[in-house]
């Protein structure tokens, strides 16, 4: 049979040849630089925090694991086609299928190195590049700390599972990876060759084809060998039990044992392939594929597939028991829920026994304290109050942290007064404003979570701190903050140059002027920011930023700097990679200076036997979004709060301590191994800056979440879900969301002094019944002790949901709702507290605000409800209604502490707000509004003319009768003057317009 003539090559012209070179030329200079530009910013923002150490060791060990994984990958790989090319034989059988392959063949001769080094490269390039991103896999490894816990199972620290496990299973994928792809590029070596006939008459593969290939499955099967080994250990991970996690009753009793058996078979099968390399016959490896195949579908899958249906199923509850128990004290050890203190609470039913006078006094610390400021709903009153400028700005969520002032400890709202770049305008928006004049925020605002003003601004906070410059009864001295939650526009990072030459006017608009229409002009002098001075580092920020003022604007000089990385969590995100960073950072005075206070996370999803939890969902609540960062939906089965951070808001300093003593963590001295030098010693933390430290709120809910059902000690109750919890929704929001822990400063059960807390209710599974109440304490004596208060089962407490319903249906409530939702205003419903009072009750706490329907509106606190047992209070203040509920001289303890000092501003007409866009007051006088007397019957009457007149002025806002809205409101009106005549009160200006 005549050969084909030989396929004619295409080539290229030479001017196709130049075009495509230059272009890719460039190409690779536009992406080298690029790349260079960014690493070198990169390596800049860390020489500036002095956080070196952790950039070259994440450089180092990223190059290292490219290297070897690349070199590994695409150098055998290269070598075993090399080999299959080597050993190719020198003459082929005349065949069809051989004479298709020598078109191929005679394409691939010519460019044979060009292509086995393409092959090489690309695959060593994909390897590596894929390797390096478990950089931290290796480190772990390498500085492993040990647990000084043993598994229950195989007897091994838990530090083999954390660390030793993950590493040589990353190593296990690569070496299959290697052989596969090996034996696919043999494979395709020796068919292009003549190696491997398919189709040919006669013997189907050379002596090198079945060496080599009997050699790679060999190989392959070896490590099979290996991974049916680790499989054993992999069972601490299984999720067979269904209800739980770790190795179950048919893992121990029949996958283990087959695992053992499959180590063996699969070594026998690798002996068998190598001993084709000299006997020459398939007969032997294809035996030994097929004992494999058999004894995994048998052995590894069928038999505990038939122990698990027909042992175990008919009794799940009695076999599982021991294996439940491994994890339920293994997920408690991970998530640090070993030493919760249960409290038997509400011994005297739904809380219908009302505590005496005694017990509300005992209960001082909580009612004294119990918080009516809402952070997340004063955002718009902070900035209406305290804003100043339109340049500044308020995080959606402010904060709640604590002070002591003159030996009295008083939880506050609190705000840094940051720069808003988002609310620049106009000319503002020029790169010059932009980046080198609006460089930063300036001032902390601070208010008594328990207060709000009375008169004129009657509602308002109490701002015991603000204005500019600060002042008030925190002292701070050094107010501007350059580094913020805000200056994160969409995402990218907002950066300013700083810095002006000597003898120079100052430019960084710094504050108002007091007293005149003018500005206080500043010139950064912090030791933050990278120094642009030099031409190359403005060239180098001009491409990074792609910004030619870097070289052209005078603003930039020989003493500029350029601050960027502001976000405090992405700071800390930055200087330590390895930490998972709590969404809500919160700003706190300490030694004079504002700094940001970040909780960080040591996480693992190693840990034996522990359940696995999605950190992002498991962190999710109404609130998640405004205001706070969501975490990512990373698998996880072990926490720890191990790190606290600090940055200052002045100059970026950025601080890790040490935060393990109560609780040692062996991944966090794994990291300080790993990176030395970089995070503080515990005893470094100031008793100032411990005196703010919250416990973090995300890993609360975490833990809340896990103990919905981990709490429960008896094996068979939990795998029935028996007394299993939820984490009830948020009543205020009309969403299905988690409803979100509270911070408060309150007594806890047992104790007398006030610490301070964040708490959470617990509904029963599927049912909107209050079970458990969960607190932690944020004191440094007391920090990380978690409490559970178990409600009876055999009563119902009102849950969160079912108490918000009751003061919505009300029947002095309902009416004053219909009011407050109009054209003009609107009711905001503030966070609902939880509070144990005395040995068995649980008292909810709810502000009320009313917030104007206008541009400029901002919420204003009208009125508290209070709920205890089935009894509501809903008055002008939190005394008030304690009053009602509990009857005369309750609320005494909340009226001394100023809690109680909420009073009613003027009534003025409902429909009409005041110019500012606030909210229209309430117009019911301050009375009992559950059903108590005035004390006398000119108020009696009056405060039965109120009632007619908001019941006419709701029925004619229902019915759309504009003629009887007007009607009420003057009848309404008449009816306060003549309630604040009996009173003594002076009568309400009447309102403009």
């Amino acid at each position: 049979m005549a050969m084909r003539p030989p396929v004619p090559v295409p080539t290229l012209s030479r001017r196709a040849k130049l075009v495509i070179g230059v272009v890719a030329v460039l190409l690779v200079l536009f992406t080298v630089i690029g790349t260079l530009t960014n690493v070198y910013v990169d390596y800049l923002w860390f020489d500036e925090t002095n956080y070196t150490e952790v950039f070259w060791t994440e450089v180092q060990t990223r190059a290292l694991l490219f290297a070897v994984a690349g070199v590994a990958t695409g150098g055998l790989v290269a070598l075993a086609i090399q080999l299959a090319y080597r050993f190719r034989p020198t003459f082929r059988p005349m065949s069809l299928e051989q004479q298709n392959l020598e078109r191929y063949r005679q394409s691939v001769e010519p460019r044979r190195k060009l292509v086995l080094t393409a092959v090489g490269v690309v695959l060593g390039l994909f390897a590596g590049f894929t390797a390096q991103g478990s950089w931290q896999t290796w480190l772990t490894f390498r500085n492993s700390t040990d647990f000084g816990q043993t598994d229950p199972q195989f007897g091994k620290d838990i530090s083999f599972f954390v660390f030793d496990y993950p590493f040589y299973r990353l190593v296990l994928g690569f070496g299959f990876a290697i052989v596969l792809l090996a034996l696919i590029g043999s494979l395709l070596t020796h068919y292009v060759f003549g190696g491997l006939r398919l189709q040919t008459p006669g013997q189907k593969l050379t002596g090198a084809a079945r060496v080599q290939l009997s050699v790679l499955l060999g190989i392959f099967l070896l490590l099979k060998s290996v991974a049916y080994w680790l499989d054993r250990y992999g069972t601490v991970y299984s999720g067979r039990g269904n209800v739980y996690t770790g190795a179950s009753y048919t893992d121990v009793h029949a996958l283990l044992p087959a695992k053992n058996i499959l180590v063996f078979v699969a070594a026998i099968c690798a002996v068998a392939f190598f001993a084709n390399i000299f006997f020459r016959n398939t007969v032997l490896p294809a035996a030994a594929l097929v004992l494999l195949l058999f004894s995994s579908l048998v052995i590894g899958v069928a038999f505990p597939a038939i122990m698990q249906q027909f042992v175990v199923k008919p009794s799940a509850d009695q076999r599982e028991a021991a294996y439940i128990e491994r994890a339920l004290g293994s997920t408690r050890d991970a998530y640090g829920l070993s030493d919760v203190q249960y409290v038997d609470y509400g011994s005297n039913g739904s809380g219908s026994s009302t505590p005496t006078s005694a017990d509300l006094a005992a209960d001082a610390g909580t009612i004294s304290n119990a918080r009516l400021l809402d952070p997340n709903v004063l955002q718009a009153t902070f900035l209406a109050r305290q804003q100043i400028r339109n340049v500044y700005g308020f995080p959606q969520k402010l904060d709640i942290d604590r002070y002591t002032i003159d030996g009295k400890t008083q939880d506050y709202v609190v705000a840094a007064r940051e720069l808003d770049s988002s609310a620049l305008s106009g000319n503002q928006t020029n790169w010059i404003n932009q980046h080198t004049v609006y460089t930063h925020g300036n001032g902390f605002v601070a208010a008594p979570a328990n207060q709000v003003v009375s008169g004129e601004a009657g509602g308002e906070p109490n701002f015991t701190t603000g204005n500019l410059p600060t002042s008030g009864n925190i002292p701070v001295e050094q107010s501007r903050i350059y580094y913020g939650e805000l200056l994160n526009v969409n995402g990218a990072d907002e950066y300013s140059v700083v810095g002006a030459p000597s003898g120079a006017s100052p430019r960084e608009f710094d504050q108002p002027e007091s007293g005149s229409q003018g500005q206080v002009n500043n010139t950064y002098d912090g030791k933050g920011g990278v120094s642009v001075g030099s031409f190359f580092r403005q060239l180098t920020f001009a491409i990074y930023y792609r910004e030619r003022n870097f070289l052209l604007s005078g603003a930039v000089n020989d003493n500029s700097k350029v601050l960027y990385v502001r976000d405090p969590r992405q700071r800390v995100e930055k200087a330590a990679p390895y930490l998972q960073v709590d969404g809500d950072p919160y700003p706190a005075v300490v030694g004079g200076r504002i700094v940001w206070i970040v909780d960080a996370y040591t996480t693992s999803d190693a840990y034996p036997y522990s359940s696995l939890q999605s950190l992002g969902e498991a962190t999710t609540d109404s609130l998640t979004g405004t205001g706070t960062s969501a975490l990512p939906n990373d698998q996880v089965n072990y926490v720890r709060n191990s790190v606290k951070a600090t940055v200052d808001a002045g100059d970026g300093t950025v601080t890790l301590y040490a935060f393990d003593a109560t609780r040692p963590d062996p991944l966090l001295r794994t990291y300080e191994k790993a990176f030395p030098g970089t995070i503080q010693p515990e005893s470094a933390i100031t008793d100032e800056l411990r005196s703010h430290f919250r416990y973090p709120e995300d890993l609360f809910k975490l833990q809340r979440d896990v103990l919905t059902q981990y709490h429960v000690n008896d094996p068979q109750d939990f795998y029935n879900a028996n007394d299993f919890w939820q984490v009830p929704s948020d009543p205020t929001e009309n969403t299905t969301n988690a409803q979100p822990p509270y911070y408060v400063l309150s007594q806890r059960v047992g104790e007398g002094n006030s610490t301070f807390q964040l708490t959470s209710a617990l509904n029963a599974l599927n049912r909107e019944n209050l079970s458990a109440y969960m607190s932690v304490s944020s004191d440094a004596a007391t920090y990380g002790q978690i409490q559970v208060l178990q409600l009876p089962g055999n009563t119902q407490f009102r849950g969160p949901k079912q108490v918000f319903q009751s003061f919505n249906t009300n029947s002095k409530v309902r009416p004053d709702l219909t009011l407050f939702d109009s054209s003009s205003s609107r009711p905001v419903f503030g966070n609902l507290l939880t509070l144990p009072i005395g040995t068995s009750g649980l008292l909810y706490v709810e502000p009320l605000y009313v917030a104007g329907t206008g541009e400029n509106a901002f919420p204003l606190l009208q009125k508290v409800l209070v709920n205890y047992g089935d009894r509501v209070g809903y008055a002008n203040t939190f005394a008030e209604a304690l009053d009602q509920v509990f009857g005369p001289g309750a609320g005494d303890a909340a009226a001394d502490s100023g809690t109680g000092g909420t009073t009613t501003p003027a009534p003025t007409s409902p429909t009409t707000a005041p110019s500012t866009g606030t909210a229209a007051p309430t117009t019911t006088p301050p009375t009992d509004s559950v059903g108590g007397s005035a004390g006398s019957a000119a108020l009696d009457a009056a405060v039965a003319q109120i009632r007619d007149a908001l019941t006419a002025l709701a029925t004619a806002q229902r019915n759309g009768d504009f003629t009887g809205i007007g009607q009420a409101q003057a009848a309404l009106q008449r009816a306060v003057e003549a309630f604040q005549a009996a009173s003594g009160q002076s009568a309400p200006a009447r309102p403009t317009g």
